[in-house]
């Protein structure tokens, strides 16, 4: 078996090495896992070489996600995971976009991103500028919003059924019962308040 080049052994050819450190903004490790975090602009110049660079030859992009942090001026992170089975070790890439920074698409690197990045156009909104193919992949035709958005009601805003009347499948606004809008707030771990029945008993002593 290959040793696995471990994060602070990964994290020292990262810092060494006279070009992709520059890119490098932060970096964090847990669970004995480096993440690193890399500018917007720098991303695809970045995986490049943690792709191609012998120190590194991260060979693989085994995952692709979105983050989504309402609260921050540049909401969404894009997440990359990579593994090298050269040096039988992993790495986390970081990177910030939203609506006004568009990131650009590693499909020329990784031809398994385009699906991963459609996923995430998708249930984000993210725009990976140069994935020529950036349509929806999970929802339906004419979803309306980005369903893994924080800000994306539970409902969402339509509701799909079939009409026997019609004999097709009809698409409605979310309509809400008024019943259905009074939400108990407490603690699922302290348990609900119901009002105090009495329960007749004697009849269960029977069975």
């Amino acid at each position: 078996m290959f040793r696995r080049k471990n994060h602070s052994e990964l994290l020292e050819d990262i810092k060494s090495h006279p070009i992709i450190s520059s890119y490098v903004i932060d970096y964090e490790v847990s669970a004995e896992d480096l993440s690193i975090y890399i500018s917007n602009k720098d991303i695809y110049d970045a995986l490049k070489i943690l792709k191609d660079d012998d120190s590194f030859l991260f060979s693989q992009l085994t995952d692709l996600c979105g983050v989504d942090w309402p609260e921050k001026e540049i909401r969404f992170e894009v997440v990359y995971n990579l593994l090298s089975m050269s040096n039988n070790s992993r790495i986390r890439v970081k990177s910030l976009t939203d609506e006004k920074y568009n990131i650009k698409s590693v499909c020329k690197l990784f031809p398994c991103a385009e699906w991963y990045e459609r996923e995430a156009f998708d249930l984000f909104g993210i725009n990976f500028i140069g994935n020529k193919d950036l349509r929806r992949l999970l929802t339906d035709y004419g979803f309306e919003g980005h369903p893994l958005r924080k800000d994306f009601p539970l409902t969402g805003y339509v509701e799909v059924r079939y009409d026997d009347d019609k004999k097709r499948i009809i698409y409605e606004p979310v309509e809400l019962k008024q019943e259905f809008r009074s939400f108990d707030f407490e603690s699922p771990w302290e348990g609900v308040k119901y009002p105090d029945e009495n329960l007749d008993n004697e009849n269960l002593d029977d069975k």
